[in-house]
């Protein structure tokens, strides 16, 4: 993050999940990056709103199921009364209830606790800096909550978030990506993973992840819920029946 200075600053990180083991495995893990500093660490929900109130962290990763609190409620008082602070979701709960309630209350990401290190140092990483990050394989929960209620989906994403989307023509849209690209496009939005789309197409994941950012800096979106909806509204996949 930058500071007042010029200079960039680590992203200051509030752990709260109620398993001490798993916490501290969590800020091991991150005390590993560079950019990134564990401020605090809480074991329940009141204690994440505390905590986030005296340190004032980028970013807060955690946990739904806790003591006292429930992460989401927490998630929902910190966003309402920390507005600078981002909420990380990271979880074992891959229900889609959990996921679309977790974006209404605010969270600006939501992962489950089975994701490779890295993914966890990349959502902090892009949450930090005003965007989203939301677990590849939930993506389909994201297209059939649109398609049926899209009003209510507007209402998850940002005002300045939708500006990506917006754009006068469809073909004019599409006519910048490769064939290639259209295709990583459609595999991204119907929900695998960098990994998946690799072995289905037989590329490198480094050549995806190539693909992937190619798409997202051409067309103007900036994490997979805006690739979601853009995929839906332009007719390159359907929900599922």
């Amino acid at each position: 993050m930058n500071n007042e200075s010029g200079t960039t600053s680590p992203i200051r990180v509030l752990l709260a999940d109620d398993h001490d083991i798993l916490r501290q495995g969590l800020k091991l893990l991150l005390s590993l990056q560079q950019d990134i500093q564990v401020v605090g660490e809480a074991r329940t929900g009141r204690e994440a709103i505390e905590m986030t109130q005296q340190l004032e962290p980028d970013v807060v990763v955690m946990d739904i199921s806790m003591a006292d609190m429930d992460g989401l409620e927490a998630c929902h008082v910190i966003r309402t009364k920390q507005s600078a602070t981002q909420v990380l979701m990271l979880t074992m709960h891959e229900s889609e209830e959990y996921f679309l309630q977790a974006l209404r209350m605010g969270a600006a990401g939501y992962l489950v606790k089975k994701v490779a290190p890295t993914e966890l140092s990349m959502a902090i990483r892009a949450i930090a800096h005003g965007g989203a990050f939301l677990y590849p394989g939930l993506a389909k929960a994201l297209i059939r909550t649109y398609v049926a209620h899209p009003s209510s989906t507007t209402e998850i994403i940002s005002s300045h978030e939708q500006e990506g989307l917006k754009s006068s023509d469809l073909a004019q849209e599409l006519r910048v990506l490769t064939p290639r690209e259209v295709e990583i496009l459609t595999l991204v939005a119907e929900g695998y993973t960098n990994q998946e789309i690799a072995d289905k197409l037989m590329l490198s994941i480094k050549t995806v992840q190539a693909h992937r950012a190619n798409v997202m800096e051409k067309l103007g979106l900036s994490d997979i819920t805006h690739l979601v909806r853009f995929a839906v509204r332009h007719r390159l996949i359907a929900p599922e029946p």
